[in-house]
């Protein structure tokens, strides 16, 4: 419902880009501006986008699988009506 899964456009043998499109345009653009934060605070996301792009993606591209992510967490969270716990630092022994 908020358009950030991607759509392929293939025809035949042609293999063409894949797109975001549909949903409500209000909230990915609110989801978007989320996971641009995300990826410089979250340090999950960050560590997800740094991932992506030693992958070889595109930084855009990134940051929409970000904000798809962090959708899916949101969705998560809200299902289990949970808050968001940040992942712990690791102890030295």
């Amino acid at each position: 419902m908020v358009g950030v899964a991607p759509f392929n456009f293939d025809s035949g043998k042609l293999k063409g880009k894949r797109h975001i499109v549909g949903g409500r345009a209000l909230v990915r653009s609110a989801l978007y501006m989320a996971a641009l934060v995300a990826v410089q605070h979250n340090p999950v996301i960050i560590a997800f986008y740094e991932r992506l792009l030693a992958r070889g993606k595109e930084k855009k591209v990134a940051l929409v699988a970000c904000a798809h992510k962090l959708l899916g967490i949101l969705n998560a969270l809200v299902t289990q009506q949970q808050f968001w716990q940040p992942p712990r630092a690791a102890t030295p022994a």
